[in-house]
């Protein structure tokens, strides 16, 4: 039977995203909100470790950090008696809203348990329910590296970043981490806030459209009439998965870092979408065009690394899997659609309701949800060839 004669339950959604929606929809009444200062952060820090049973805490050389997108971030070093040298600390906390809300806890979880089969910064400390912040936030050590090279300049992080002659070095490592992400025996993994869509093979899939159209709905300022039309096909279209795997559900440029000298890629970042889904939802978005950029031969190159069809060949070869082309034209469009649903709806209410103290990058990123429905629109009219 075909997925358009399914009855599908919008509130079929992962529990623990459910529980998100619910907490930002009660949230966003207590706005607005103001970035926080160094002062009541380094209070916050302290009540934390001092709940450690720390003596003598001393914070220094704290600094607001300009990534994070709609997160704070803050670099601090920490002193305390029980510390033979002074540790160097990255705080990711939470503002009111974000541009979408996730959980701190959830973040925590994945990164420790991906310690060791990836690059990934060592969590310290996790306050999830804000007990000592304030706002839900997860500290992990500095790891040190670039995320784009120094000649990009001021160019935003994670849009059309150039590699240069660090290609042939990062874009291995980049291949082989998604990979080993793919892998990852989740199942054995202590990872209690993360449920698996086994309940009918095209769970994967309409979990993560239910998701983000429950966002749209409770968000969006304004309907468009082509969302309707996308909500549908997504639901009519959504494939069966039939190999679950942790899904990063941000892999892309940006969102790791290397040291700049060796190319060595030194961590991988921004956990905070992972999920239990299909495969062929990151490897959809490396490929995602606004993620991208065109060479000086005039070819479009994935996260700025790759060909797409030398990606996708590579990815194939590594990885053991079959790339099914409709599934993964399926996921292009679900990637494209949260991309919209990230600028059109959460980027301008959450800036628009003073939420977030990010409301000017917020207001400019909207604009990139043209870009996002063109797109689908050439996903959905690109014929697809097995």
């Amino acid at each position: 039977m075909s997925t358009s004669r399914l009855a599908v339950d919008p509130n079929d959604i992962e529990p623990a995203v459910k529980a998100v929606i619910e907490r930002m929809i009660r949230k966003r009444a207590h706005g607005p909100y103001s970035a926080r200062s160094r002062e009541d952060v380094g209070a916050g820090l302290e009540r934390l470790f001092a709940a450690q049973g720390y003596r003598n805490v001393r914070l220094s050389d704290m600094n607001r950090l300009s990534g994070g997108a709609s997160k704070e971030m803050f670099l601090f070093t920490l002193h305390h008696d029980g510390l033979a040298e002074p540790e160097r600390l990255v705080l990711r906390m939470d503002p009111l809203e974000s541009i979408i809300e996730t959980s701190r806890q959830r973040e925590a979880e994945v990164i420790r348990a991906l310690h060791g089969t990836v690059p990934v910064p060592e969590v310290r400390y996790v306050d999830h329910a804000g007990e000592f912040l304030g706002q839900s936030g997860v500290i992990t050590r500095f790891v040190s590296g670039v995320t784009k090279p120094a000649h990009s300049g001021g160019a935003v992080t994670g849009i059309g970043t150039n590699y240069g002659d660090r290609i042939a070095s990062i874009a291995p490592q980049f291949l082989n981490n998604l990979v080993a992400i793919h892998n990852f025996d989740w199942r054995s993994a202590d990872l209690p806030s993360f449920e698996a869509p086994t309940a009918y093979p095209r769970q994967a899939a309409l979990w993560q459209t239910n998701w983000y159209v429950r966002i749209w709905e409770q968000t969006a300022p304004e309907q468009i009439p082509l969302v309707s039309l996308i909500h549908r096909w997504l639901r009519e279209n959504a494939p069966e998965c039939n190999e679950l795997s942790l899904i990063h559900a941000d892999y892309r440029m940006g969102n790791f870092m290397f040291d700049e000298t060796s190319g060595q890629m030194t961590a991988v970042l921004d956990w905070e979408l992972a999920h239990i889904g299909d495969f062929h939802e990151d490897v959809a978005y490396v490929t995602q065009k606004l993620f991208g950029l065109v060479n000086e031969k005039g070819q479009f190159m994935c996260c700025g690394l790759f060909l797409r069809e030398e990606f996708l060949a590579e990815y194939a070869r590594l990885s053991g899997r079959t790339i099914n082309p409709e599934t993964l034209r399926y996921y292009e469009v679900v990637n494209a659609w949260k991309s919209v649903v990230h600028t059109f709806a959460s980027c301008l209410r959450v800036a628009k309701d003073g939420n977030n103290h990010q409301d000017i990058l917020l207001s400019w990123l909207a604009s990139v949800g043209h870009i996002c429905l063109n797109d689908i629109i050439g996903y959905l009219g690109r014929e697809v060839k097995a």
